[in-house]
């Protein structure tokens, strides 16, 4: 069971509370973590990601154990604890401006 925490603004478009859990099925990557998000709940389908091309959305990013994942590969696995679930994949909205 994956583990994965949504800024506000997400989980209100999801409708849920708190952190969301996810079955995996095959290597856990961030392609296949944000596959079965966007499956689970389709309101967000296009808000994390870009739908024709799969790139992640500006001023979107993604953490696994407290590590930034921007210049990873969506298709690298994530670490161990985030795919047994001892830590969770945070996706997180970045703030820009001066």
């Amino acid at each position: 069971m994956i583990r994965v925490v949504l800024p506000a603004h997400l989980r209100i478009l999801a409708k849920v509370q708190g952190e969301v859990q996810l079955e995996i099925d095959g290597p856990v990557t961030q392609r296949s973590v944000l596959d079965a998000l966007e499956a689970r709940y389709p309101t967000l389908l296009g808000t994390v990601r870009d739908q024709a091309t799969q790139q992640r959305r500006p001023f979107v990013r993604f953490f696994a154990c407290e590590e930034d994942c921007y210049h990873e590969s969506p298709d690298a696995p994530l670490p161990e604890k985030v795919a047994s679930g001892k830590e969770p994949f945070l996706v997180v909205g970045a703030i820009a401006g001066g």
